[in-house]
């Protein structure tokens, strides 16, 4: 699913970008320039990266707990 329709940003593009490191919302708009043209995309643009934060949170913790 699009989130930012200016610059073509998915959701899978927001979970890659938090598989690479990105842990804040000025740091997604750096990686994916995602809100950074008319700002329409912004809240479901924080929603996706928060979603993909805890998904990842949930996925390493479960991989501790298996270790």
């Amino acid at each position: 699913m699009y989130i930012c329709i200016c610059n073509s940003v998915n959701q899978k593009a927001i979970h890659a970008a938090v598989e690479d490191g990105v842990q804040t919302f000025a740091q997604l708009q750096m990686a994916t320039r995602a809100a950074t043209c008319c700002g329409q995309c912004t809240s479901c643009a924080k929603e996706a990266l928060y979603e993909a934060l805890e998904a990842k949170a949930i996925r390493e913790w479960d991989e501790a707990e298996a270790a």
